[in-house]
């Protein structure tokens, strides 16, 4: 690759880390996100297992004598290694013989089953997980605000400028693919319309060789689509689909088909938070339902900037989903962990971030400045709340909203910030 053109990424430096750490690593998630090019700029030699070339000549090698494709320069990349299963425990081998760190990097787009895999690779492979963009990485955020900074009360008061309501409704159609940032503004949903389209048509199938009903993988999707940034169960999902599309899928065909989306990285639940509360509280143990990118639930919904302006309902959970995406990506570079909160009296944070001393920040997440004061409301609610109860309360309250122009702390203590100014 020629590296003067890649963009850097915020999963550089743990990379870094990682190889210095453990013989070989496994980068996962979605296809189309830069994995292969992250990697690659990581690399000395690389092998791509996908190649078409020869009739699959790299792959057919691969089965035949999994140790010759690992012969190369060190780090070496092996690409989409999951095509071939037995790669993973040849890898292990080869790290265990020569008994060095940072020996290769795979990746790979699809979780196979353990069919095939003797060893976990424990203490040898590390694994990490990469994103498509976040806003930062993209160039559409200035990054004056840290999130690391913000999570122990660090923040300058900062005028970060005036933010379109349409130029938001346009990153969230684009979403985070590398290969989608310098496309014309009308076809910016070309490129997550195609990576729905292979998912239904060949991705679910490959990834185990079962065929599979690819109408009600669809209309199970758009499901998930509808029901993007909510805590909607199984069982809310195959209602659904008999509700607006009138037809009925088995609630055991839901729980398959969610297993193959999780797999296949197109989706990533986050979930609830509780274990650093310790109050009296009972809080609900439902994940919250995402797409890997916001941009995917936009395609199923041929949602274009004019609909989702004329939706704001619908453009209010699509953006949940684009500044969760981020501030995953911001906290886990600083080892942190994002969680949501659900009690059963029905308050609610829209994420949680819990630091690597047990202190946790409470985030609520805004599309229009007008509702700012109800989310600091509720922050201010929660925390007492949680006190009451005798639990442990959040270390920092923060409202992320789309269209503020300043990043700034009220005189009540919570903190504001626009997601265009936030990097990790």
């Amino acid at each position: 690759m020629n590296s003067e053109k890649y963009k850097p990424r915020i999963i550089d430096n743990t990379l870094k880390q990682y190889l210095e750490t453990f013989g070989a690593i496994c980068i996962e998630g979605p296809k189309w996100c830069g994995k292969t090019w992250t990697s690659s700029f990581h690399c000395k030699s690389e092998i791509m297992i996908g190649d078409p070339t020869n009739n699959f000549q790299n792959r057919t090698l691969a089965l035949l004598s999994p140790s010759l494709i690992l012969k190369g320069n060190v780090p070496r990349l092996i690409d989409e290694w999951q095509e071939v299963p037995p790669l993973w425990d040849a890898i292990r081998y080869a790290v265990d013989e020569r008994e060095k760190k940072g020996q290769f990097i795979l990746t790979g787009s699809a979780t196979p089953r353990r069919k095939g895999i003797l060893h976990s690779g424990a203490g040898r492979i590390g694994k990490l997980r990469m994103r498509p963009m976040s806003l930062y990485e993209s160039g559409d955020s200035c990054g004056s605000i840290s999130l690391k900074d913000l999570c122990v009360g660090k923040i300058v008061p900062t005028m970060t400028g005036e933010v379109e309501l349409a130029k938001l409704a346009q990153l969230t159609i684009r979403g985070g693919w590398p290969a989608n940032l310098d496309v014309p503004l009308k076809n910016i949903a070309l490129l997550p319309e195609s990576y729905i389209h292979a998912v239904i048509d060949d991705d679910a199938a490959r990834i185990d060789n079962i065929k599979r009903d690819t109408k009600k993988i669809h209309l199970l999707l758009r499901s998930l689509a509808r029901n993007e940034s909510t805590t909607a169960t199984n069982r809310t999902l195959k209602n659904d689909v008999k509700e607006v599309d009138d037809t009925d899928i088995d609630i055991d065909t839901v729980a398959s088909y969610l297993d193959v989306f999780e797999r296949l990285f197109l989706t990533e639940d986050l979930l609830p938070f509780s274990n650093n509360i310790r109050s009296s509280t009972r809080i609900k143990q439902a994940k919250k339902r995402h797409f890997s990118d916001p941009s995917l639930a936009c395609a199923l919904l041929k949602a274009t900037p004019e609909k989702l302006m004329h939706d704001l309902q619908t453009f209010g959970f699509m953006f949940e989903a684009l500044c969760e995406r981020d501030l995953k990506i911001y906290a886990e570079s600083f080892g942190a962990s994002m969680y949501h909160y659900q009690d059963y009296t029905n308050r609610e944070l829209d994420t949680v971030i819990e630091l690597p001393d047990g202190n946790w920040c409470a985030f609520e997440i805004k599309l229009g400045a007008n509702k700012i004061d109800e989310a600091a409301a509720n922050l201010i609610h929660i925390r007492d709340t949680i006190k009451k109860s005798g639990g442990i309360v959040p270390s920092v309250l923060c409202v992320i909203c789309g269209m503020s122009n300043a990043a700034y702390q009220r005189t009540d203590g919570v903190f504001v910030l626009p997601i265009t100014a936030l990097k990790n």
